[in-house]
């Protein structure tokens, strides 16, 4: 998952110290999740799929086994640095902003946490409904990051409050990166919009404690934002303890909410 801003610049990159760790944090939470979004009747054998910014490339091995030998998939990234082509997975560098798509035949058609950083997003989600077959189904996953991370235990009240504090800095910084923190709850719509049918709309969200893969994934992005959050005005003082909270047992969060929007081309 490398997000690009409108200036070229990364706000998350696959090349960061981090990247690996972060991309990790967001399999073990998400893939669960779209791999129930994808079952029958969206994915099938045989088909012809496309994974954008596929990142590590976790959902798109996935896929490939689930459509079998006869399927194709595609995994495309703006650095895939962390993809390997393999059997019937094969991997392109491809820019969905400014590229055309590497295909208009698709059966389905995948993206989990890129359009959400695209200034041009509804533009893109038309693009990609473009590359489908007909009957093929577009799936789009985004965080909706409208609504503060809810604090359900902490060791101290000014902990919750430092909490709150660098995540309302993070999310500054995400939206100063072009990103629109809202977006997951208007793709139901857009899809509608693109003339897609059969559409649907699921949200999820879970506690994460401290010390827990979910928790890293705050660290993580902390890390990479740490530039522009010390720009913002956190001190390093204030990063070391938000870092030091994330790992403490005592600590417990719920997750972004997670939403996952699905619908088909009709035939």
């Amino acid at each position: 998952m490398t997000t690009v801003t409108s200036d070229d610049t990364y706000t998350f990159d696959n090349g960061a110290p981090d990247a690996v760790a972060q991309m990790h944090a967001l399999e073990s939470f998400l893939d669960p999740i779209t791999t129930r979004r994808l079952a029958g009747p969206v994915l099938r054998q045989g088909a012809s799929c496309w994974e954008v910014g596929a990142g590590g490339g976790s959902m798109a091995r996935r896929i490939a086994r689930a459509v079998g030998d006869d399927g194709h998939v595609l995994a495309t990234d703006i650095d895939p640095t962390h993809l390997v082509a393999e059997g019937n997975l094969r991997v392109r560098r491809h820019d969905v902003r400014t590229e055309p798509p590497p295909g208009d035949a698709f059966d389905l058609i995948h993206a989990r946490l890129v359009l959400l950083h695209l200034p041009d997003r509804r533009r893109v989600l038309r693009t990609l409904t473009g590359a489908l077959a007909p009957g093929g189904w577009l799936v789009v996953e985004e965080f909706d990051c409208t609504a503060p991370q809810r604090v359900l235990t902490a060791p101290t009240d000014d902990a919750a409050k430092l909490f709150a504090q660098v995540m309302d800095a993070m999310m500054g910084v995400l939206e100063e990166h072009g990103a629109d923190l809202g977006w997951a709850q208007d793709v139901h719509t857009e899809m509608a919009l693109a003339n897609l049918t059969d559409l649907d709309t699921i949200t999820h969200s879970q506690s994460w404690a401290g010390g827990s893969t979910g928790t890293s994934l705050y660290e993580t992005n902390s890390r990479q934002l740490e530039p522009d959050l010390l720009a913002a005005g956190l001190s390093p003082q204030q990063l070391n303890a938000f870092r030091r909270l994330l790992r403490d047992p005592g600590f417990a969060v719920m997750s972004y909410h997670f939403v996952s929007t699905r619908g088909r081309l009709p035939s």
